[in-house]
């Protein structure tokens, strides 16, 4: 199976996105177990949190945070 690639990234309420990935599956992934760790625990912060957007194969944050593109997909829910 081919990596399907993030292609929109929406912040969501409570810490969550809500990925559009190019084989049109829109999954909502869960961001809190990764903000207890370095360097995720600074998306905390809201207005952080939300500057999210595409990145390559995956998604990142205004200060270098990414989600590994299996780990993005394989652990989301789909919708």
């Amino acid at each position: 199976m081919i990596r399907p690639k993030a292609v929109n990234v929406i912040p969501q309420p409570d810490y969550q996105l809500l990925v559009t990935f190019n084989n049109n599956e829109k999954r909502l992934f869960d961001v809190k177990p990764y903000l207890s760790f370095k360097p995720f625990n600074e998306l905390k912060s809201i207005e952080l949190f939300k500057t999210v957007k595409t990145a390559g194969l995956s998604i990142e944050w205004l200060h270098g945070q990414d989600i590994c593109p299996d780990e993005l997909y394989y652990n989301s829910v789909p919708l």
